[in-house]
């Protein structure tokens, strides 16, 4: 598409909510999907976890904290400024839980669609019980879910920060040479290696972290479902080459560069964080998910974008509602 016509989109891409065939809006009262509630008699799978630290990890060896002074540091609008690397402090220890969903009727060995899941433990109970009804009613296959907690913290100077907000493909690259082998070693799981059978799903940077995954390793995931995604400037340390962060992903990277084969389901609340925020803050949930959703319409995406009334950041009520219908949309010509 015209470079030209794509900036037009983006420009007027402030507030993306006619209803469409890939964009929705919906509004209190929200529902929980009746999917969401177990049915007598129906087949549930089993729950496991395990923990990883630090020290286990060549990717990332510990958490990187700013010191106070550093810490304190704002721009002009208020928002928290990264500070360069050599003024972070030593690595530090730290411990992960990592859960893992796998379906009833699963045969250990064969081969398994997987569904990725940052902030681990927050998803558990709502992404089983999903899979659960979906699997036995055969809406989706029988899915594997890796549900893996960061390393802690949030945004900028944390572990959380630096392996869900940095632009690059370290993050992917630490969960497939180091968390897929170790549920393989201890539960038998194998996944796909198909990318049309890979999903990964977050909320706020965990879901910046999931489109991170898929658009820097497209060979290993075609997938992503993003409730109220952080695609503003929150990288940390910076990076030249985005220098505006996830915002970069709208304001260029998927504008200018050929498309990939990412399908995306987004979601954002009106209320959503500084929602009320200009444009120059680069810092505007809302805003950010609104021009996300244009440039991938700009560039003929396969992707689905819900807008939801009054809600907040990573609204559980919109999750709650949402989530069966999200992970049907995104697996609707896989094979059961």
């Amino acid at each position: 598409m015209n470079k030209v016509l794509i900036l037009a989109a983006l420009t007027l891409a402030t507030s993306v909510h006619a209803e469409g065939p890939n964009e929705t809006r919906i509004a209190p009262p929200y529902k929980d999907a009746p999917e969401m509630a177990a049915q007598p008699g129906q087949p549930k799978g089993t729950l496991h976890s395990f923990i990883m630290t630090s020290a286990e990890s060549r990717i990332f060896p510990g958490i990187r904290q700013l010191d106070n002074d550093t810490t304190r540091r704002r721009d002009a609008h208020g928002n928290r400024i990264a500070a360069p690397f050599a003024q972070e402090s030593e690595a530090a220890p730290y411990r992960r839980e990592v859960y893992v969903y796998i379906p009833a009727g699963y045969q250990p060995g064969t081969e398994a669609p997987l569904l990725v899941v940052q902030d681990g433990s927050g998803y558990v109970a709502r992404v089983a019980a999903a899979l659960d009804s979906l699997i036995a009613q055969h809406r989706v296959p029988q899915i594997v879910a890796v549900l893996i907690q960061s390393g802690g913290g949030d945004a900028q100077g944390s572990e959380r920060g630096l392996e869900y907000d940095t632009m690059s493909g370290r993050y992917a690259e630490f969960v497939e040479t180091e968390v897929l082998p170790r549920v393989t070693q201890l539960y038998g799981v194998r996944f796909t290696h198909d990318p049309d059978g890979r999903a990964t799903m977050g909320g706020s940077s965990g879901a910046a972290a999931a489109f991170s995954m898929a658009w820097y390793h497209p060979e290993w995931y075609h997938k992503v479902l993003s409730y109220s995604g952080t695609f503003v400037n929150q990288a940390a340390p910076a990076d030249p080459a985005t220098p505006e962060g996830a915002w970069d992903y709208h304001a260029h990277l998927i504008p200018e560069s050929p498309r990939k084969p990412i399908r995306i389901w987004m979601e954002v609340g009106e209320k959503d964080l500084h929602w009320d925020d200009p444009a120059e803050t680069f810092h505007n949930w809302p805003m950010a998910n609104d021009r996300m959703a244009a440039a991938l319409k700009a560039k003929g995406y396969d992707y689905c974008y819900v807008w939801a009334k009054d809600a907040v950041h990573v609204d559980n009520n919109v999750t709650m509602q949402t989530l069966p219908d999200a992970l049907v949309w995104l697996w609707r010509d896989y094979p059961r």
